[in-house]
């Protein structure tokens, strides 16, 4: 028997038991959708996680105000970072090519009749550049402006969605930030959720000292955003800021910071790891219906063989050698395999794509996994289909013929 006309045999018998065909491939089908899925879950939250590490800004860390001990003691108070801070870094860290100082607060903001509670922050000019933002709409303010305490506000991304206006059409207008009016010159590009940083396309920038003696009426630092020289490993700008800071707030040798220094790209490359275990785990889950679908095959080509025994030994007669038989049931088992390895393919792209559509949720999907998970349905089909197809190429004619 030649191979066209094995192939062709093989699937006259599977369109002559199409139910059951169907229902032998539903295995298969859902265990190659479920693995494209869960892969494109992972796949896209890896992806976020890497967008959020590049929006970061290169070589950038965070430090914040920590909390002091006393004789062992964490005491409740925080410390303090202060403008004093940001003097010295300026002055004494060669190390660090720019020092960001963030004042912030949730306060009452108006703009037209509509009002909410947004951050604002005051910053210098150099935000935009060591956070790494776009300016589509308008400008950022200036150093100049800065020390002269310009009431001029940069909305984040989000900002005008929330307040009901236009982004190209709200510069220069006048908005009040606690009562204050303050002249919007920009509108930064869209960022999106930086996972546990908070979303900064819901705050407003506006001038460091304006902060400073016009709205917050303090010197106090939330955070520091440093950017370390070129050519310098983050870690030496990040022990330069530490010698300059301990020193400000005279912290004698071996006694505890009491400020924390964040690597965000660390923290965030940690998540990343974590992402690509569980998208691992949950393929290795999805997998298994791969296993209990090769099962099933393997139960109903058995089935086959017994319904099939008196045409097994007529075709024995007729001259078909145990090749032939052992082909036969094998291109079987491996064809119910590839169609349900593509109608599963179909399957999980079209779940990724629903899943990102209607529930917002980062989806990639992988080439790789689709050609390894249909490279699995196959190799699924030769496994589950070699037994039923040897056993059926080892049956005595005679017997077969004989067989009711």
């Amino acid at each position: 028997m030649l191979l066209g006309e094995t192939v062709a045999v093989a699937l006259q018998s599977i369109r002559a038991n199409m139910l059951r065909s169907v229902l032998t491939m539903l295995g298969i089908i859902i265990g190659v959708g479920a693995v494209i899925t869960m892969v494109a879950l992972g796949s896209g939250a890896q992806k976020a996680v890497q967008d959020r590490i590049a929006a970061l800004g290169a070589n950038v860390f965070t430090v914040f105000a920590g909390q002091a001990r006393q004789g062992g003691i964490r005491i409740t108070d925080r410390t303090i970072l202060s403008t004093d801070d940001y003097e010295a870094l300026r002055r004494d860290a060669p190390l660090l090519k720019a020092v960001v100082p963030e004042m912030q607060q949730a306060l009452q903001v108006k703009y037209g009749n509509q009002n909410s509670n947004v951050n604002v922050v005051g910053t210098t000019s150099q935000y935009t550049e060591v956070r790494n933002y776009t300016i589509p709409y308008g400008r950022m303010f200036t150093p100049g402006e800065d020390e002269a305490r310009q009431r001029y506000a940069v909305l984040g991304a989000a900002v005008p969605r929330m307040l009901g206006g236009n982004p190209a059409g709200m510069i220069h207008q006048t908005i009040l930030i606690r009562g204050i009016p303050f002249e919007i010159i920009g509108v930064l590009g869209e960022k999106g959720s930086a996972g546990g940083f908070g979303n900064p396309d819901e705050q407003i920038l506006i001038p460091l000292q304006t902060a400073r003696y016009r709205v917050f009426g303090s010197n106090r630092v939330r955070s520091f955003s440093v950017q370390v020289a070129d050519s310098v490993p983050i870690e030496q700008g990040m022990v330069d800021l530490e010698r300059v800071l301990r020193r400000e707030h005279k912290i004698r040798p071996g006694g505890e910071n009491d400020f924390t220094i964040r690597n965000q790209q660390d923290v965030l490359a940690t998540q990343q790891q974590a992402t690509q275990v569980f998208t691992s785990l949950l393929a290795s889950i999805a997998a298994v219906s791969l296993l209990v679908g090769g099962i099933g095959i393997m139960n109903i080509m058995l089935v086959s063989v017994t319904e099939r025994t008196r045409e097994i030994g007529v075709r024995k007669a007729l001259g078909a050698t145990r090749l032939n038989i052992l082909m036969q049931f094998l291109i079987e088992a491996l064809t119910l395999c590839l169609l349900g390895g593509v109608l599963g393919i179909l399957l999980g792209i079209t779940t990724a794509i629903l899943l990102s559509k209607v529930m917002q949720w980062n989806t990639l999907i992988s080439p790789t996994a689709v050609i390894v998970a249909f490279g699995f349905s196959a190799a699924v089909g030769l496994f589950f289909g070699l037994w039923p197809a040897r056993r059926a190429s080892r049956l005595d004619p005679i017997v077969a013929l004989r067989y009711e």
